[in-house]
């Protein structure tokens, strides 16, 4: 069956709008900082495995607008922008990457960047009082924090891999009769 315009349209909104409340309740709930985010980043696959890249880069786009525009929690929003809502996309880019090695290390370079980033952005609208909260437990903290935020980061790349391959063997199936 051949996807109209209006069907792409209708589901990049509903999971628009699901990504959006997903990051409202992870803010509300103060324990959904990084998971929310993630979440809603997996909800770009039925998208990019349906439409490809650019109509869930565009998802990606709306989303970030309006996690910024709407979610109270202004590191909630950046760590969905700049770390994880568009990784479906680059993970896919990535991927075509033979060498196993170096595909890893790309990939943690752009989360530990991207990480850095977002800190980065944070420091500069909230001034100083970033850096005194980062550096209150010092530096060994601090490393901690970026190995443990690798370990998450490693755990989504599997867990999207998963939701990648459970789409394509029983969803897929499923949802041909909506979309």
């Amino acid at each position: 069956m051949r996807k109209t315009e209006s069907q792409k349209i209708a589901l990049c909104g509903v999971l628009g709008a699901l990504s959006v409340v997903l990051m409202l309740v992870g803010a509300a709930l103060q324990v959904g900082t990084y998971a929310a985010p993630m979440f809603a980043a997996f909800l770009l696959v039925p998208v990019l495995e349906e439409y490809g890249p650019r109509y869930a880069l565009l998802l990606y786009a709306m989303v970030s607008i309006l996690a910024v525009l709407l979610v109270p929690e202004t590191e909630l929003a950046l760590f969905y922008v700049l770390v994880v809502g568009y990784y479906p996309v680059l993970r896919r880019a990535l991927r075509k990457l033979k060498p196993a090695a170096l595909r890893w290390a790309l990939t943690f370079l752009i989360f530990n960047g991207a990480t850095v980033a977002v800190y980065l952005v944070l420091a500069a609208v909230f001034g100083p009082v970033i850096w005194q909260e980062l550096m209150a437990d010092g530096m060994p903290v601090l490393v901690l924090l970026l190995a443990t935020g690798n370990l998450a980061f490693f755990l989504c790349d599997r867990a999207l891999a998963a939701i990648t391959r459970y789409y394509h063997l029983v969803l897929r199936k499923r949802l041909k009769h909506f979309f």
